[in-house]
């Protein structure tokens, strides 16, 4: 596809847009009235002193969108509603996000209820930004949940979070920076990775309570953090009891992503050192979807580790599943939200699939359920998960997820993740050790953030270890300036 951006600098947004309804294309962005090859896919933005206007021509088919400039109005905004007018014409689907492209539509949600009012809020979204009645009324109840937990966060809070980069298998779909310790080479670093994390943890330990930072969640995620052994767990969870006030911690959460790792040594180390929240994550309940993803478990050990947990006396047990995995069904993903909440977990994560460039399954051009298909899984998994007493409570987008579509948490009445709340809608400071990690300093009365970066990958993360000490100095200098 070629994007024609004439008379104006919404580039980005605009691209976005176009990605929502072609997103396998290869969009080419071509400035101002530069001659183009031929090509089955235009789409041509403008802008003047007095007008807006769309013109795409796709597979054939043209549409066309013109409006006058208001002054002091919203050009861009204005521009994306006649794009996605042209668009829905064109394809004739229909986003049910409307315009909204942005990762965290709570915020933005909030921020418009602070501006207008609640119903202000809703009906810019809806008149405004295009979103359905459903997507609306989801945000509006997430924003509400997340208000709450937002409220709890002060000045001088913090939370900490510990990344363990080390998986047991890859995923199919997955593109996080995690290393398979199937590969004889990964396995060997991991003794040298957890050294180098025991002394950052007391780096990063010093420099929060030189502060005076009051730690609010703990936070293990990777990769599959029980991918380790239970002796390393214990090193880990004893070193930040070493080296971190945990007197004003609110909740302590370790992922046991892969039910395959769970082990009643290792969960038995967890409640020893007060770990009171895990996830244990099936992803779905159909062994068949299980195998062509290539995560290396059955569906009997999805649920024994979870029961497991449960007799060992864990009180907050979350379950991810993923709408939209190759080879599944919108009947399968339903049965495995049924079972899910036959389970009854405390938290159950809808994830709508991310197609990432640097994932197997886009590598290999897997066939994956359309945006309409993962709707209704969505829709369903909305249904049932209300019907059963689940709220939703915290929400964020990824870039190429399959019809645009979000990411929800669910949770029972008291259950909800403080730490995916903290750390989405960027409430307070979280201090990220281990590789691929990144710190985000908040303002303490403001909402500016600076982040610092970790080493992505375990190899760079040893051997450059004193370059990343180094950086950790300007957490203080950051609270210094405030």
């Amino acid at each position: 596809m070629i994007l024609k951006i004439i008379g104006h600098a919404f580039h980005y947004e605009m691209e976005n847009l176009c990605r929502i309804f072609y997103p396998n294309d290869k969009i080419e962005k071509v400035y101002e009235q530069a001659e183009t090859a031929c090509d089955e896919r235009t789409v041509e933005t403008f802008m003047n002193e007095t007008q807006v206007s769309v013109l795409c021509r796709i597979d054939g088919a043209s549409a066309c969108r013109k409006a006058q400039r208001e002054q002091g109005g919203d050009d861009e905004l204005l521009m994306a509603q006649l794009l996605f007018a042209c668009l829905v014409e064109i394809t004739g689907y229909r986003p049910s996000w409307g315009i909204v492209t942005g990762v965290r539509p709570s915020k933005l949600m909030i921020k418009l209820e602070n501006e207008y009012g609640k119903q202000g809020a809703r009906d810019y979204f809806s008149n405004q930004l295009l979103v359905n009645d459903e997507k609306t009324n989801l945000t509006c109840s997430v924003a509400e949940a997340e208000s709450k937990i937002i409220s709890l966060s002060k000045p001088e809070s913090y939370s900490l979070y510990v990344s363990i980069p080390f998986c047991p298998s890859r995923c199919s779909y997955c593109s996080f920076v995690s290393h398979s310790i199937s590969n004889a080479n990964a396995k060997r670093l991991v003794p040298q990775y957890l050294e180098k994390l025991l002394e950052e943890l007391e780096i990063t330990g010093a420099i929060a309570s030189e502060l005076g930072l009051k730690l609010e969640s703990i936070y293990f995620g990777g990769g599959t953090p029980s991918v380790l052994e239970a002796s390393q767990l214990d090193a880990l969870l004893t070193q930040i009891e070493n080296h971190f006030d945990l007197s004003h911690l609110r909740e302590y959460t370790v992922e046991c992503g892969r039910p395959d790792t769970v082990t009643v040594q290792k969960l038995r180390t967890l409640k020893n050192h007060n770990v009171g929240r895990i996830s244990i994550n099936p992803q779905t309940f159909s062994q068949q979807v299980l195998d062509v993803i290539g995560r290396n478990h059955s569906v009997e050990q999805a649920v024994s580790a979870y029961k497991l947990a449960r007799s060992l006396g864990f009180e907050s047990i979350n379950m991810d599943l993923i709408a939209g995995l190759e080879s599944d069904t919108y009947e399968g993903f339903c049965e495995s939200v049924d079972t899910a909440v036959t389970l009854a977990p405390d938290n159950i994560t809808i994830h709508s699939l991310a197609l990432k460039r640097s994932s197997q399954m886009v590598a290999d051009g897997a066939q994956v359920a359309d945006g309409n298909e993962a709707a209704k899984m969505l829709a369903y998994a909305q249904q049932r998960l209300t019907g059963a007493k689940y709220e939703p409570y915290y929400m964020y987008r990824q870039s190429k997820c399959v019809g645009n579509l979000e990411n929800v948490g669910w949770a029972k009445q008291g259950k909800e993740c403080l730490y995916n709340v903290f750390m989405m809608e960027e409430c307070h400071t979280v201090l990220a050790v281990g590789a691929g990690a990144v710190t985000r300093l908040k303002q303490p009365e403001g909402d500016y953030i600076e982040r610092i970066f970790n080493f992505k990958y375990p190899y760079e993360y040893i051997s450059r270890f004193d370059e990343l000490v180094q950086r950790k100095s300007r957490i203080n200098s950051f609270y210094s300036s405030y």
